[in-house]
């Protein structure tokens, strides 16, 4: 992982939450079995972990997320969002970490490094589970936050999708000096 001064480390930290707030908060679908909304936001989070790191994509995306709950009319969520989500960025992180110091960031899957897609699954995964907790916390019963898991599975496999093919063309430009986790081994 790169070492960055703390001015540019606060300026990252803030660009990607804003991204993350902007993506979550005007791109959105509401989910009317849940009382809730998919969106690109996730997009916007693995982006930033893999840009920020860990610490600071945790921050970026449990602060952005869910100051977009409260912006777009969801503030009942802000709490469970700011968990989640930073939990979601967490996870992520901490499993490129582990495969970072065990030098596995090279294995790729469809040119996409596999520590990278796998962290995201499994942050994804964990995300899935925390809302449908927390829509089934909301509508009194389970079922009702079972009911959300799909729209979650999708908003965050788009969310891979579209994370990873920003993240693969940015890295083929200038920009690829600030991502955290991505090698120059990787071709």
């Amino acid at each position: 992982m790169k070492k960055t001064n703390r001015i540019d480390s606060m300026v990252m930290t803030a660009l990607i939450l804003g991204l993350i707030l902007l993506s979550t908060a005007v791109f959105k679908i509401p989910v009317p079995l849940t009382q809730g909304y998919v969106h690109l936001g996730d997009t916007m989070i693995f982006l930033g972990v893999l840009v920020l790191g860990r610490k600071n994509g945790c921050i970026a995306a449990a602060l952005g997320s869910a100051m977009a709950d409260v912006l777009a009319g969801y503030a009942m969520y802000a709490p469970w969002t700011f968990v989640i989500k930073g939990l979601m960025a967490f996870v992520m992180g901490t499993f490129i970490e582990a495969m970072e110091k065990k030098e596995r960031l090279t294995v790729k899957i469809a040119g996409i490094p596999a520590a990278e897609l796998i962290g995201m699954m499994l942050g994804g995964i964990m995300m899935v589970a925390g809302y449908c907790i927390a829509d089934g916390f909301f509508a009194g019963n389970m079922a009702a936050g079972i009911l959300g898991v799909p729209a979650n599975i999708g908003q965050f496999v788009v969310g891979m999708v579209l994370a990873s093919s920003l993240a693969a063309a940015l890295y083929k430009t200038p920009a690829k000096k600030y991502f955290a986790y991505r090698l120059d081994e990787i071709k």
